[in-house]
């Protein structure tokens, strides 16, 4: 019980801190954006950076003995080791390219790990106000109304997501939409709306019934969302059907039912 409950007030922590963050966005969304680039098409503006330090602050305080990963601090200073300590790994706006077109699909996600397993989950997008929270053990909800994900079993009735990713070398974007052209002979229809996490809850909540995704930024991005997904009763899964790997940058999620003809039509693209 006391392990519930000390759950209970991390995911209310994360909530907050998630809310907080939110303001900052919603704000940012509708002023002047100042873009930098980390890459050819990968985007920070000042809003992941303001977000990320309020984040931060709030959890810091709260509790000073945990270790934190975040995508904007680890694009400064280096890769964060993962260890078995509970662990608070955030991307502070994931969706930047959305959040610079003023496309409102854009979310803080908020995961904690403890021995290295994703054990609370919140993504929250705050421009059309949609809370998405899980617990290790304790149910997905979205607005605190308990979610689960789809009961499709067939590949060809499915809604499919991924996302093209930041890479623009004719090696990667050809290995892309090979795979793609592959799997759109197998699934219903496909949605890039450029968010990992949101692609994650999409899942959980039924909206989407497979999404996988290679090369994303980091455990950041699968943090939160892997929580949840689990919690509404999906898998998330290595796209070769392996474990999952929080710190991998490759994930497949869906429901048990598709699980395997997923693994398999995967397995058939490359």
């Amino acid at each position: 019980m006391a392990e519930n409950d000390s759950l209970a007030q991390f995911l209310a922590s994360a909530v907050d801190a998630a809310k907080k963050a939110g303001q900052l966005i919603r704000k940012g969304f509708y002023e002047i954006k100042h873009v930098e680039h980390k890459g050819q098409v990968d985007l920070v503006t000042e809003t992941d950076k303001a977000a990320e330090d309020l984040i931060f602050n709030h959890l810091k305080q709260l509790y000073p003995t945990h270790k934190f990963i975040g995508e904007e601090t680890t694009a400064a200073c280096g890769v964060t080791e993962l260890t078995d300590d509970p662990t608070w790994i955030v991307d502070p706006l994931d969706g930047t390219t959305n959040f610079v077109h003023g496309f409102p699909f854009v979310c803080v996600s908020i995961g904690l790990t403890i021995g290295k397993i994703p054990t609370v989950g919140v993504v929250y997008n705050p421009i059309i106000d949609e809370l998405f929270t899980g617990i290790r053990g304790g149910g997905a909800f979205l607005n605190e109304k308990p979610i689960k994900v789809s009961s499709q079993s067939e590949l060809v009735k499915s809604l499919l997501a991924t996302e093209a990713g930041t890479k623009r070398d004719k090696l990667t974007v050809d290995a892309t939409t090979g795979k793609l052209n592959s799997l759109l002979f197998e699934v219903r229809s496909l949605r890039m709306s450029g968010s990992c996490a949101l692609n994650l809850c999409g899942i959980a909540c039924g909206r989407l019934d497979l999404f996988y995704e290679l090369g994303f930024g980091g455990p950041w991005d699968v943090a939160g969302g892997a929580v949840i997904v689990t919690e509404a009763g999906g898998s998330v899964y290595d796209p070769s059907g392996e474990d999952f790997d929080i710190i991998s940058q490759r994930v497949a999620a869906s429901n048990p039912l598709l699980k395997d003809a997923f693994v398999k039509a995967l397995q058939e693209s490359e």
